[in-house]
């Protein structure tokens, strides 16, 4: 196993910037959110731990690419940013999402996101892929098909028992597709996915600095040993995207945690076609929701 270290001063400056003007922005923020984004680069903080590498096959070796600072990330030319107007994130089953396309992109929605259980490929040459994104168009489509416990099992019934070859405008395989329980894991691993697609939507790109969720991964191994949570690098680059409070961001995900209902402030009322009403195991999510209490006792010192 290999560990991705980086010096005090390099992670201070992915962070904070030398550029005086960010500087600046960054010395107005709460001291409380200073104060938890400061772990990035203490040499003894244990929330946000390095970076490890377990094989030749992991993404940072596999997938060499030139790591995103906030600076880079704030002068970013290309780098969508919601607005008053485009506001919305809407997750639809991708059964739905064609027709939904096709008709036309919710005038509010900052991105439309597609999610199914069947596993994808963009081309033959592939042998799969979790998800794709366009991130100039703000859309994305992702598959959980295995992330199911029994999905690479004998047993799966999801498998295809006969190949069959359709054209591409044939949705047919989209019907009554099989759908596995619903378990805490299979939710944590879908979090992940969708969180960090997401994540590249609103212009932040692979992780390289701390242990994060916006790390690429490679392989379902190295995709468990991402963490739900964002670095403080990234963490500021999402606070700058949208804006929000840190401390009541993390409350909001401890009561989604704790909670059966659905979250506060997401609203199915506008896609209860073919809506389904699914359990929320969230065993799975103790450990998170222990992490985002010591982060809590950071910043409300």
């Amino acid at each position: 196993m290999e560990t991705v270290r980086h010096s005090e001063h390099t992670l201070k400056t992915a962070l904070i910037s030398e550029n005086p003007r960010l500087v600046s922005q960054y010395e107005k923020l709460d001291a409380g959110e200073r104060r938890l984004l400061n772990e990035a680069f203490k040499p003894d903080h244990d929330l946000f731990g390095p970076i490890t590498l377990h094989s030749q096959s992991d993404w940072i070796i596999s997938h060499p690419e030139a790591p995103q600072d906030f600076e880079q990330f704030f002068s970013d030319p290309y780098r969508k940013a919601p607005s008053p107007d485009k506001r919305s994130i809407y997750i639809q089953c991708i059964g739905h999402i064609l027709k939904f396309l096709k008709k036309k992109k919710p005038e509010d929605a900052f991105c439309v996101v597609g999610i199914t259980m069947i596993d994808l490929y963009p081309r033959d040459s592939w042998n799969f892929v979790f998800g794709q994104a366009s991130l100039t168009d703000g859309v994305g489509i992702f598959s959980f098909a295995r992330y199911g416990s029994d999905f690479y099992s004998s047993r799966y019934e999801g498998r295809v028992s006969k190949l069959q070859k359709g054209s591409s405008s044939d949705y047919a395989v989209f019907e009554n597709y099989y759908t596995p329980q619903v378990t805490s894991v299979l939710l944590l691993r879908s979090c992940k996915t969708l969180t960090h697609e997401i994540g590249h939507i609103f212009g932040l790109r692979h992780c390289q600095w701390l242990a994060c969720l916006m790390q690429g991964s490679n392989h379902l191994e190295e995709a468990d040993r991402r963490p739900l949570n964002l670095c403080p690098i990234c963490l500021r680059k999402l606070q700058c995207a949208i804006g929000f409070n840190i401390i009541e961001r993390y409350k909001a995900l401890v009561r989604w945690i704790e909670d059966d209902s659905d979250s506060p402030g997401v609203s199915t009322e506008r896609s209860r076609e073919g809506a389904v009403d699914l359990p929320k195991p969230v065993d799975a999510f103790k450990e998170w929701k222990e992490w985002i209490i010591k982060c809590l006792a950071v910043v409300q010192k």
